[in-house]
C-alpha cells in the first residue's frame, strides 16, 4: 500500500533513537524521547495553501528534523508513518 499526500504534506517515518547514553547506560523504553529525526518518504505536490503558493522543499529521501507534537501518526502494514504540514519541518540534516 502505498501513501500519496495531498497540498503540502509531507509522508516522514521516524528514525530510530540511540538506546544507551554516550556514557553507556542503556535507557528503558519509558525514559526514551521520542525523536524528532526522520527521513521523508513522500511528498505533496504544493500549491495554493490558504490563499499562499507553496514550494515543496523538501524531498524524498531527505533527513529532516521536525517539531515535537506535529502531525497525524499512521500505522500501515504494521509500520508506523507520520504526515506533517511542511511548515512543520523545521530543518533538513546534511
Amino acid at each position: 500500500m502505498n501513501i500519496k499526500p495531498l497540498s503540502d504534506r509531507v509522508v516522514i517515518k521516524m528514525l530510530e533513537s540511540e538506546e544507551t547514553t554516550k556514557s553507556g547506560i542503556v535507557l528503558p523504553g519509558s525514559a526514551k524521547e521520542k525523536p524528532q529525526m526522520a527521513e521523508v518518504l513522500a511528498v505533496g505536490p504544493g500549491g495554493m495553501v490558504d490563499g499562499k503558493e507553496v514550494k515543496m522543499e523538501v524531498k524524498v529521501g531527505d533527513k529532516v528534523i521536525y517539531s515535537k507534537y506535529a502531525g497525524t501518526e499512521v500505522k500501515l502494514d504494521d509500520t508506523e508513518y507520520i504526515i506533517v504540514r511542511q511548515n512543520d519541518i523545521l530543518a533538513i540534516v546534511e
